[in-house]
C-alpha cells in the first residue's frame, strides 16, 4: 500500500465512521483514531510520510473556517471572558504545570525543551471538542464555550511553544522579548484576517456565482494562514479574524441558492478532512512508540504522569473559574454563557482532549539546536506527548457519551422551542409588513391580498404551530396536512419528470449539456 491508497483508505473511513458513530453512540473522530491505530498496526501499511511543517498548513485551516461558519462574533463577544480563562489563562498555566512536572521527572529534560512540551499538550483540539460535543446534545451554552476555547487556544499555544523552542535552540531567553513577539504576531495575525476578509469580500461580489464564491473561500483561509506564518504572525489568529469577518459581512438573506451549496460543501470538507486529521493521529502512534526502545516502561510512566497533570490541572482550574464567573453573574448582568452547575462543569472537565495541533506541533521539533546538538529530549517530548493525545482522545472521547448520560446533562429543549417561537413570530411579522408597505403603493384586489395575508401567517405556522391563534391552529394543522399530501405527489410528479430528462442523456444525438441545464432547472424548481 503506497501514501496514496492509504489517504483513500482515510478518506473512505471518514465517510464510514460518521453513520457508524451515530448507530454506536461515540464520536467519529475517536473512530477514524481507533482505525488510524489499527491500520498502522498492520504491517503492509507504510508509515505516514507528512512533512510535519505541512500538518498545520493543510489541516488546520479549513477545519478551523468549517468551526467558525457554525457560530458568529456575538458569542464570541459575549463569553470573552470564559473564552480567556480557557484559551488563555488555562493554557499557560497547563503549560507551567506540564513543564515543571516533566523537567522533574524526565532526566536531563531542559526547562526551554519542558515548556515547549507543556505548550504543545496544553490546548484542547478545537476539532475534537465541537465535533464530540456537537453529536451529544450538550447544552448550547456549554457547545459555545467549548468552541471559542478550542478556536483560540491554539493561538495562544503556538506562539507559546514557538517562544520555548527558540529558548531550547539558541540557548537564550528573554521575557520583554517573547511578549513583544506575543503582541507582534497578534497584531500582524489581525490585520492579515481583516484585509483579506475585505479583499475577499469585494471579490465575492464581484464573481456573483455561487460555485466561484465557494472556491474562493476555501482558497483564502490557506492564504492567511501561510501569509500570516511568513510575516511572523499567527495563522490561527489569521484564519479566526478573516472566518468571522466573512461570516458577519457576506451574508446575503436572498442568496438562498449560494448559501445551501456553500453549508453543503462545508459539511463535505469539515467531515472529510476531520477524519484525515484524526487518522493520521492514529498513523503517526506507531512512529511515536518507535521513539522508546528500551526506555518503554519508563516512558509510559513518565507519559502517565504529564497524562495525570494535563487533566488534573484542567479540573482544579474549572471549579474555581466557574465559581467566580457564578458569582460575577450576581453582581452584575454579563451576557455570557458559563456552566451552570457541577455536572456541565464536570463535562466540560472532561470534553478537554488534545489531537491535532498537539501531533503537528510535537512532530515539528527540530532535530538540532544552533550548536549542531540533537534537540534535547526530542524523542521523550514525542512519546510523551501522543501518551497525552491518545489518553485524553481515545479514553476521554469513548467515556464522555457515557459520562453526558450518566450526569444528565442535556440541551435544553423548552429554550430551544421558545427561541424558535420568538423567531417564527419574526418572520411572519416581517412577511406582512412588507406586504402592507406593498400594498401602499400597489392596488391588490381584494382576494390577491387577504391570500398574500395568510400566506404571512402561515411562513410562521410552519415554522412553529403555535404562532397561530386557537381557531386557526387546528386550521393549520389541516391545512398542514393538506400541503404534505400535495407535496408528496408534487415530489412524485418532478421525479418522473428527472427520471425522464435523464434517460435522454443516452440518446442517440443528445446534448449532454442542455440536458444538464434542464436537470438543474428540475432540480432547483424541486428544491424550492
Amino acid at each position: 500500500m503506497d501514501q496514496l491508497a492509504l489517504l483513500l483508505v482515510l478518506l473512505l473511513g471518514a465517510v464510514v465512521t460518521v453513520p457508524l458513530g451515530e448507530r454506536l453512540g461515540l464520536p467519529s473522530p475517536v473512530l477514524m483514531t481507533l482505525l488510524g491505530i489499527v491500520l498502522a498496526l498492520l504491517p503492509f501499511v507504510p508509515n505516514v510520510q507528512v512533512p510535519p511543517d505541512f500538518i498545520l498548513p493543510l489541516l488546520l485551516p479549513p477545519l478551523l473556517y468549517a468551526a467558525v461558519q457554525r457560530t458568529s462574533w456575538r458569542q464570541f463577544a459575549a463569553n470573552r471572558r470564559p473564552i480567556f480563562l480557557l484559551a488563555v489563562a488555562l493554557v499557560f498555566v497547563t503549560m507551567v504545570a506540564v513543564a515543571a512536572a516533566a523537567s522533574t521527572v524526565v532526566p536531563g529534560l531542559p526547562l526551554a525543551a519542558a515548556f515547549a512540551l507543556g505548550a504543545l499538550v496544553a490546548p484542547p483540539d478545537p476539532v475534537a471538542a465541537t465535533a464530540v460535543a456537537g453529536s451529544l446534545g450538550l447544552p448550547r451554552r456549554l457547545i459555545s464555550i467549548l468552541e471559542g476555547e478550542g478556536l483560540f487556544n491554539d493561538v495562544t499555544a503556538i506562539v507559546l511553544y514557538h517562544v520555548a523552542i527558540a529558548a531550547a535552540v539558541s540557548g537564550t531567553f528573554s521575557w520583554p522579548e517573547a511578549f513583544g513577539q506575543l503582541v507582534l504576531s497578534a497584531v500582524v495575525a489581525v490585520a492579515i484576517g481583516l484585509a483579506l476578509g475585505w479583499l475577499s469580500n469585494k471579490l465575492m461580489s464581484l464573481l456573483g456565482d455561487a460555485t466561484l464564491q465557494i472556491g474562493l473561500t476555501l482558497l483564502v483561509p490557506f492564504v492567511s494562514y501561510v501569509l500570516a506564518e511568513e510575516l511572523h504572525g499567527s495563522g490561527v489568529l489569521a484564519v479566526l479574524t478573516l472566518a468571522l469577518f466573512l461570516a458577519e459581512h457576506t451574508a446575503d438573506a436572498d442568496d438562498v441558492m449560494g448559501r445551501l451549496a456553500g453549508n453543503a460543501f462545508w459539511r463535505i470538507v469539515d467531515m472529510l478532512v476531520t477524519g484525515v486529521a484524526f487518522g493520521l493521529i492514529g498513523l503517526e502512534l506507531h512512529n511515536a512508540f518507535g521513539t522508546a526502545g528500551d526506555r518503554m516502561g519508563r516512558m509510559v510512566g513518565w507519559g502517565g504522569i504529564v497524562v495525570g497533570v494535563v487533566v488534573g490541572v484542567r479540573l482544579l482550574w474549572l471549579l474555581p473559574a466557574t465559581w467566580a464567573a457564578k458569582k460575577m453573574h450576581k453582581l452584575r448582568d454579563y451576557d455570557e454563557e458559563i456552566p451552570v452547575s457541577w455536572r456541565e462543569t464536570v463535562v466540560m472537565w472532561w470534553a478537554g482532549m488534545r489531537g491535532v495541533a498537539s501531533v503537528a506541533l510535537a512532530l515539528a521539533i527540530p532535530l538540532k539546536t544552533d550548536s549542531g546538538r540533537p534537540f534535547p529530549g526530542r524523542d521523550e517530548i514525542i512519546f510523551i506527548a501522543f501518551a497525552v493525545i491518545m489518553s485524553t482522545l481515545v479514553i476521554q472521547g469513548l467515556t464522555l457519551p457515557w459520562l453526558v448520560r450518566k450526569l444528565g446533562v442535556r440541551a435544553d429543549a423548552g429554550a430551544e422551542r421558545d427561541l424558535e417561537h420568538s423567531l417564527a413570530i419574526r418572520a411572519a411579522r416581517a412577511a406582512r409588513r412588507r406586504l402592507r408597505e406593498i400594498e401602499e403603493v400597489e392596488d391588490l384586489p381584494e382576494d390577491v391580498s387577504e391570500r398574500l395575508m395568510r400566506g404571512a401567517v402561515d411562513i410562521g405556522a410552519r415554522i412553529s404551530p403555535f404562532v397561530a391563534d386557537d381557531e386557526r391552529r387546528e386550521w393549520v394543522a389541516k391545512r398542514a396536512g393538506r400541503l404534505k399530501a400535495v407535496q408528496r405527489i408534487q415530489r412524485d410528479m418532478m421525479s418522473a419528470a428527472r427520471h425522464e430528462i435523464l434517460s435522454a442523456r443516452s440518446e442517440p444525438g443528445s446534448d449532454p449539456e442542455v440536458v444538464d441545464r434542464v436537470l438543474r432547472h428540475l432540480d432547483v424548481r424541486s428544491m424550492r
